[in-house]
């Protein structure tokens, strides 16, 4: 078969630096934080925002202890009240008894830490009188997008839902999308577009799930615009696609597709059962041991994780926030801080040294046929709970099934088997001691490619 059409199918530069970055946070703030809802209705008075301590720093430094590299504020919920200094709307921050620009003070703090920073401007909004009017609300919507796009240095994403409900005149809008995307490139041309944009797409639900097999090549379908996709497929008597679909990556899935492209997912999911801070929920925070297990099947599933972490009426990261922050961050140094394979040596089948995926860079090893097996020998035997994989993503994405073996004077064991590897791959096994690893690539398509290997050992 020739699978050629699939593998020509490459990420962009702006894509691959996004999923670099691994784990990043959701910062979920606003009007509903002071009035204890998730979404507002656009006519909550600004005499309610009072975070009488905010503190941006604070914010950084709890996501900066859990690992995250950059985090997302929600600029504008769909209640319309704007974190930012507008000049669009007298419905923001500075008509509250809080009037400074909070995404300005988050900007700085995010360099300070060096984080990188990302925004969502919600496309519904519930006070905005033109909300629903076209072209009018667009040219709103639009002004708004330019101020934060221009305003507030680099950002890395601008991530837009297609939240479209009804405005305060009981209209709804239909959202001029291209004109959005279109100022978002002149503006941040390294920002990727996320969710209703075409450089990142949802995973398909809010609970941290992630599929057995992640693609990133997936049909072009899958990146129009939902309304637009629904009509197109009923017409043409097509199976409708859905980010939910269980098998969107697969040869067999793709089997007729037009028209495929790169389309890497994302999971959002939240620490707490809400997205805005409620205090009741104190006491409902995801465990530790949850959240590693988020973070090895969604990082370590070729997705990128979005950890919602939602500030409190006081304009901080609650204090039992902050200790689930850290104790997750102690949770995955104990488990990634030192790479058992830096010593080791590794060999392809025709018993060739390869050293590029020892180190975790740009270079690669590239396989010669379908199905290779790669060889790590340890200078000794050493216990391991992980394996860490990683193809060359800008080669496309090519592994379809692995598995990992053991191997001693006693023959070997099977430790893990698996099927897609993408950008990482995250392989938990049974602590054992190992003095030979085996890892069998059982297909890929065309050649394999692997920039790097990692072994890992939890501290227990």
């Amino acid at each position: 078969m020739d699978v050629s059409k699939y593998t020509k199918i490459k990420p962009t530069n702006r894509q691959v630096e996004w999923q670099k970055l691994g784990f990043t946070a959701f910062l979920h703030f606003g009007i509903n934080t002071f009035t204890n809802h998730e979404w507002g209705t656009g006519d909550e008075n600004p005499e309610l925002f009072r975070p009488h301590k905010l503190n941006t720093d604070q914010w950084c430094e709890a996501l900066k202890a859990a690992g995250v590299k950059a985090c997302i504020l929600t600029a504008k919920h769909h209640d319309g009240f704007c974190l930012w200094a507008t000049e669009y709307t007298d419905y923001s921050v500075m008509a509250s008894p809080y009037p400074r620009d909070i995404v300005a003070l988050l900007r700085k703090s995010c360099d300070r830490y060096g984080l990188k920073m990302g925004l969502y401007l919600s496309p519904w909004d519930r006070h905005e009188a033109a909300y629903g009017t076209g072209k009018a609300y667009d040219d709103f919507y639009l002004g708004q997008l330019l101020e934060l796009t221009a305003n507030y240095g680099e950002l890395y994403t601008i991530w837009m839902d297609g939240a479209c409900g009804e405005g305060a005149n009981g209209k709804v809008q239909e959202y001029d999308w291209e004109r959005y995307f279109a100022l978002i490139r002149k503006n941040q041309p390294n920002a990727v577009i996320s969710i209703m944009g075409p450089d990142v797409r949802w995973i398909g639900n809010e609970a941290g799930i992630t599929r057995k097999s992640e693609w990133s090549v997936v049909s072009e379908r899958l990146r129009e615009r939902s309304a637009i996709a629904a009509r197109s497929q009923q017409a043409a008597g097509i199976k409708p696609l859905s980010p939910e679909d269980e098998d969107i990556g697969s040869i067999a899935a793709l089997m007729g597709e037009e028209k495929l492209c790169w389309y890497p997912a994302e999971v959002d999911v939240s620490i707490r059962p809400g997205w805005f801070y409620h205090p009741e929920e104190n006491n409902d925070l995801r465990t530790t041991g949850e959240l590693v297990h988020i973070y090895e099947t969604s990082v370590g599933g070729n997705a990128l994780l979005l950890l919602n972490v939602p500030p409190d009426m006081e304009g901080l990261i609650n204090e039992v926030d902050v200790k689930r922050l850290k104790e997750l961050g102690a949770a995955l140094k104990a488990i990634f801080a030192e790479n058992l394979c830096a010593d080791a040596c590794v060999y392809d089948e025709q018993s060739a040294p390869i050293t590029a995926v020892l180190h975790d860079d740009e270079d690669f090893w590239c396989g010669r046929t379908e199905k290779e097996t790669v060889t790590v020998k340890f200078p000794e035997k050493r216990r391991l709970t992980h394996l860490v994989l990683c193809e060359q993503i800008r080669e496309s994405q090519r592994i379809e099934s692995f598995d990992v073996y053991s191997v001693d004077l006693d023959g070997q064991r099977l430790l893990y088997s698996g099927t897609t590897v993408g950008f990482k791959k995250i392989c938990r096994f049974g602590a054992t001691f190992v003095e030979e690893l085996k890892i069998v690539i059982t297909q890929s398509r065309e050649f394999p490619t692997i920039r790097f290997i990692g072994a890992y050992c939890e501290r227990i």
